[in-house]
């Protein structure tokens, strides 16, 4: 496709036409150019793709596909192989079915576990979302088939999702809620990236200049497509100017007209709907040119989902030894959910499924002693009783039960939030009702964010498996049964009670704006910094195995501009095999400015045989020990003290050790009448200038007592003094003050 010679070709009104879609999920055919139309489809855990009506969202009716673990579980295996993978996977399946782009990851911030969408959004933390996603996208992409990274940025909550305002302030929109996007555009280049409906301080995404060409293109290098999500478009001349290349979906003509007239009367210069133009061409061309045939394999993909859940479910609790289930043990399956799982969220990347496998339909291949019992329905929130008198039955003659509970679909869905963070009333009475019968009782959780569990000290096992995909009844049955070891870990906190959520009093809207007044204490930052008593903290998980952790490697120095390499050893101290996510942690003690008590910045999960060790390296840079300096512009560590934290999850550090950074720079104070003396000391270039031409003030807040603490009381009186308060205190004239700001000037 020769890019440049037909866009010379194109007439002003073919390029208008092409930069919307031609139905809900197509690109337009120009014949006369034979330029072809390239199909895309939800989502990032399967396909939904509609075989003939293009016309209609079709959100339940699509091909038969494979639905893989979504990734609020996906994210719980900290695995990058397995996100990679797992990108593999829907790369091959979109070639064969013709499909060009997907439209995912989804890696919004999970700021309150209100959202109703958590169960597609990877994590709370933006490194492991970043790292995961670049490994998904990077292994869809190997097979020529694009990803439309989303929803960029800043829309953390359902409500209002169209039109409100998330009004944050430029670190925490740095650090928190761009850096996982930030992390995907560098290192794994998505050909398309899909612009949010909300607005960031007052501008829609879609027409946000600051957020798609200077953030996005020129200081992240993107050089794909930028699409809006379905109907996100509100200015569409503007929206191009701004750097939204495409629209979605098609606009009946509606926009191409004003985009016609906005060119012709000059108010969208033509070089700016060229570059809209072309980017849809390269990537097209990037599909077209690397079509290859594929066989979609559904009953092979199946079982690669089987697979890949077991990878992430989470064991939280497991008193005594209770888990893995014995086959000689008379088990109780009870709960809605262990014959109809839920394995995926609704809303736009809902999977018709190919084989749905639930815990009641493969339970005769683990024992001949398992019954199954209802219980409640995994439909709805309605109180039987007379399905709870027949569970308490099943369960008393039993040795354990195991209940099946979650949310049902109702509960959690795009286009709402949740109102409270409860599994149905009907499910926790039957498990304090099962518990009566002093049985040991083991929960499985079928839901896409975190729950309350009031009966949680109470039951002798908490498994969690959260939105597993269609293999998640077999799965589960294969922790439960020991045949598989749990290894996955959280990537959220579960907190006791919603109120303790950093958000609650800023969630999620209110008069049209939202308000992230939490700023940088997202999820575990939050509740780690504040000390705060979770139900389950970020990054825990349980195994069947135990783990020891030795030998911790870090260099004394570190110069910012440089890396540092990190080891340490893991020895598997059980009897069977297993795997341990690693986890590495930096802990800022340099007090440059106010920061979470500490910050994920590597991990990986390593498999280890029993009685066998292996090193785990983790290579950091500058990055992993910076903040975002609004004054600098830029990301900004401090010379100083630094701790190395080792852990099995962000409330269990297992190894700590010291590192000091050396070769940065220092951020300069403003040298202004309010500047303050303690600035001008901590700062090299000013401080002995400054101690020099106020050495004579500090008398004047001593009353010449010898008390040996008055030298300190009179530097900290001092430290947060602006220097104009000098002309009541220190007596200086307006004209001494107005000198020495200026030789201070010369000096930074």
């Amino acid at each position: 496709m020769e890019i440049k010679k037909l866009l010379s070709e194109m007439t002003l009104e073919e390029k208008a036409s092409l930069v919307s879609g031609n139905d809900m999920w197509t690109t337009k055919t120009l014949e006369r150019l034979n330029i072809p139309g390239i199909f895309m489809c939800d989502g990032p855990h399967g396909l939904r793709k509609l075989e003939n009506d293009t016309e209609h969202v079709g959100m339940y009716d699509s091909i038969d596909a494979v639905c893989f673990p979504t990734a609020c579980a996906t994210a719980s295996s900290f695995d990058r192989k397995l996100m990679n993978d797992l990108g593999v996977t829907l790369g091959k399946e979109c070639q064969a079915v013709d499909v060009s782009t997907i439209l995912g990851p989804a890696i919004n911030i999970k700021r309150s576990p209100l959202c109703g969408r958590n169960f597609e959004y990877i994590s709370e933390d933006p490194y492991l979302t970043g790292e995961l996603a670049t490994s998904y996208i990077n292994g869809v992409q190997s097979q020529n088939v694009g990803t439309s990274l989303k929803h960029f940025a800043a829309n953390s909550q359902e409500t209002e999702r169209m039109y409100a305002d998330s009004i944050i302030d430029e670190r925490t929109l740095r650090e928190i809620y761009l850096s996982a996007f930030e992390n995907a555009v560098k290192n794994s280049k998505p050909w398309t990236i899909m612009a949010s409906y909300n607005r960031i301080n007052g501008e829609y995404s879609s027409e946000n200049d600051w957020l798609l060409n200077k953030l996005l293109r020129d200081e992240w290098g993107f050089d794909g497509v930028v699409m809006s999500d379905w109907g996100a478009v509100s200015k569409r001349p503007k929206g191009i100017a701004s750097g939204l290349d495409l629209e979605m979906p098609g606009c009946r003509g509606l926009n191409d007209k004003l985009i016609i007239e906005a060119v012709n009367n000059g108010e969208l210069p033509m070089e700016k709907l060229d570059t809209a133009v072309e980017n849809i061409l390269k990537w097209i061309e990037k599909f077209i040119e690397h079509r290859h045939k594929e066989t979609f394999d559904r009953d092979k993909d199946h079982i690669a989902a089987v697979r890949a859940e077991e990878e992430c479910i989470v064991l939280l609790k497991n008193e005594n030894n209770t888990l893995p289930l014995s086959s000689s043990e008379k088990i109780a399956l009870i709960g809605g959910f262990a014959a109809n799982p839920r394995y995926q969220g609704g809303g736009s990347s809902h999977i018709n499924a190919h084989n749905v496998v639930s815990a009641v339909s493969v339970k005769d291949n683990y024992s001949d002693k398992i019954t199954y019992s209802q219980g409640f329905s995994h439909e709805e929130d309605v109180t039987d009783e007379a399905l709870f008198e027949e569970a308490c039955k099943a369960a008393s003659e039993a040795d354990k039960i195991v209940v099946f509970a979650g949310l049902p679909d109702v509960f959690e869905s795009e286009g709402y939030d949740r109102k409270h963070m409860g599994l149905p009333d009907s499910q926790n009475k039957l498990i304090e009702k099962l518990l009566g019968l002093c049985k040991p009782v083991i929960v499985v959780l079928h839901n896409g964010s975190p729950v309350e569990m009031p009966w949680a000290d109470k039951v002798n096992a908490i498994v969690e498996a959260y939105l597993g995909g269609e293999g998640v009844g077999e799965a589960a049955m294969n922790i439960l049964y020991g045949n598989v070891n749990p290894s996955g870990k959280l990537a959220e906190t579960f907190p006791l009670k919603l109120e303790h959520n950093p958000s609650y009093l800023n969630f999620p809207v209110a008069n049209h704006k939202v308000f992230y007044g939490e700023g940088v204490f997202v999820g575990y930052r939050y509740y780690d910094t504040k000390k705060m008593d979770v139900l389950f903290p970020f990054g825990y998980g349980l195994s069947y195995t135990t783990f020891e952790y030795s030998n911790l490697n870090v260099s004394s120095t570190m110069d910012i501009n440089e890396t540092t390499t990190v080891t340490v050893d893991i020895t598997n101290t059980g009897s069977i095999a297993g795997k341990e996510i690693v986890q590495l942690y930096i802990s800022d003690n340099t007090d440059s400015t106010n920061r979470p008590v500490h910050e994920l910045k590597g991990f990986e999960k390593v498999s280890l045989e029993p009685g066998e060790t292996k090193t785990v390296s983790f290579i950091l840079d500058k990055r992993s020990f910076a903040w975002y300096s609004t004054r600098l512009k830029d990301w900004f560590a401090a010379n100083g003290s630094y701790t190395i934290e080792i852990g099995k999850s962000s409330r269990d550090i297992q190894l700590t050790a010291e590192i000091k950074i050396t070769g940065s720079i220092q951020i300069p104070p403003v040298i202004d009448q309010d500047v303050q003396l303690g600035e001008l000391l901590a700062y090299d270039k000013t401080r002995e200038y400054t101690e020099k031409a106020f050495e004579h003030s500090a008398t004047q807040f001593s009353d010449g007592d010898s008390d040996d603490d008055a030298p300190e009381m009179t530097r900290a009186m001092l430290e947060y003094m602006p220097i104009r308060t000098l002309r009541s205190f220190a007596g200086l004239s307006n004209e001494s003050i107005s000198e020495i700001l200026s030789e201070l000037r010369k000096l930074v």
